[in-house]
């Protein structure tokens, strides 16, 4: 009586381990395009929380967003990026940027991230 073994071949494991691998690459590139965008909406939800930052002008507010932005190291946000709307009780703040990061050869990921936070005037806290 013969028996066979079963279980995965030198050459299975090879194609398995590549495709986990270009995974883990893919990840790697994409994890901090996210992690800003999260720098990002974190950097709009403290501003929104600013007592009286619906009162300031649209020079001062991007000031103390780009300020946020820079402790966080998110530099993929440009200044043409951020648009500031008013509104009756303050501002609306819309950030739409993109990312583009490289891969392979000639093929790039393209993240597109859009924002939106309303600040008042008193604050999300008052």
């Amino acid at each position: 009586m013969k028996r066979t073994q079963s279980g995965i071949t030198l050459i299975g494991f090879v194609v398995v381990l590549a495709v986990v691998g270009l995974f883990a690459y893919v990840g790697m590139k994409l994890f901090p395009m996210y992690s800003e965008f999260f720098a990002v909406k974190s950097a709009l939800k403290g501003l929104a929380n600013e007592p009286g930052i619906g009162s300031q002008d649209p020079v001062r507010i991007r000031s103390l967003f780009f300020r946020r932005l820079y402790i966080s190291y998110a530099e993929n946000v440009k200044e043409e990026d951020v648009k500031l709307q008013r509104t009756d009780d303050g501002w609306r703040m819309e950030v739409n940027y993109e990312v583009r990061k490289p891969i392979i050869s000639n093929l790039d990921v393209v993240g597109k991230f859009s924002a939106t936070q309303v600040l008042t005037g008193r604050g999300d806290s008052g």
